[in-house]
């Protein structure tokens, strides 16, 4: 039977990126997969980290950037980046900020994502 997500759970982060969680281990218990709505400002960046799950970032506005071990991948709105799990990433945004979609397989989870200190 389909099941109605009336409302996302605000998941708190520093740095002032909002975090909106449709599908995920915190709004509907799901470990298979998470799918939340991303709205970073400008200049945003959070740490490296070495995620245990694959994520697909669509992204409606502005630019995400990924650095990698090759370097940075920026993918601007309309695009979208898939990073695989066990690669080591930091996510961040250019001067506009951004609003995105996330996609974790399986879904994210604080003891999944490993962030570096």
């Amino acid at each position: 039977m389909p099941r109605l997500i009336s409302e996302p759970t605000r998941i708190p982060v520093p740095g002032g990126k909002i975090i909106s969680e449709h599908v995920g281990r915190v709004n509907t218990g799901s470990e298979a997969v998470s799918v939340a709505h991303m709205i970073a400002p400008a200049n945003w960046q959070e740490p490296f980290q070495t995620p245990e799950f694959d994520e697909i970032t669509l992204v409606l506005k502005g630019s995400v950037i990924v650095d990698h071990e090759d370097g940075p991948t920026i993918a601007h709105a309309g695009q979208s980046i898939l990073t695989g799990a066990g690669e080591r990433v930091r996510y961040s945004t250019g001067a506009e900020g951004a609003e995105y979609v996330a996609v974790c397989l399986p879904a994210f989870g604080p003891d999944t994502v490993n962030r570096e200190d």
